[in-house]
């Protein structure tokens, strides 16, 4: 929306000279009051002023406060659903992959012709793996019998690997939705 906003502004700037007036105006008020802000904050006996310290020192800020982001991406991503570590009297550990049951949730769910997208993906909540299923049905798909054909998907693999999995649904529409046709779905 900014960036449209932005566009508009230029075209006017360059098509109706009433709005370059206007612009030219603003933009001189602003750079002379920028100048001035300047002028009335440098160091004593210099020509420089504080304000471009300032000004580095928030875009450092800045900096640091996008890596510090981009380093929590991705967090949580899991690799085992099952780890089942006890001490019981049979010696040996039990572990399955995440990839085991995404695979077989991924395949189930290619095979629904009123899917127009699905992504399976393993993830740890609270020390505890969890599947996240996303869907984006097509149109005319009724998402509470959906949902009760995934959560059918989910308990038949909960049986094979004999663990109870927490899963979170996440059904999506856009374009590609809509667009997109299937027969049998409308």
């Amino acid at each position: 929306m900014k960036l449209l906003a932005v566009g508009l502004l230029l075209v006017l700037l360059a098509t109706v000279p009433a709005v370059a007036n206007w612009w030219h105006g603003w933009a001189g008020a602003a750079w002379a009051g920028a100048e001035e802000a300047f002028r009335r904050t440098r160091f004593p006996g210099r020509e420089e002023s504080w304000l471009w310290i300032l000004a580095g020192l928030v875009l450092i800020l800045v900096i640091i406060a996008m890596v510090a982001w981009l380093s929590q991406q991705g967090k949580g991503k899991a690799n085992l659903l099952v780890a089942d570590d006890d001490d019981s009297p049979v010696a040996g550990a039990v572990r399955i992959g995440g990839g085991v049951a995404e695979q077989a949730l991924r395949a189930a769910l290619s095979e629904r012709q009123d899917l127009a997208g699905s992504s399976v993906a393993t993830y740890e909540v609270n020390g505890q793996p969890g599947l996240r299923i996303r869907v984006q049905p097509r149109q005319g798909v009724a998402p509470h019998i959906l949902a009760a054909e995934i959560s059918q998907m989910v308990e038949a693999l909960d049986l094979v690997i004999g663990k109870k999995t927490p899963v979170l649904v996440h059904m999506v529409s856009g374009a590609r939705a809509k667009l997109t046709k299937a027969e049998r779905v409308r």
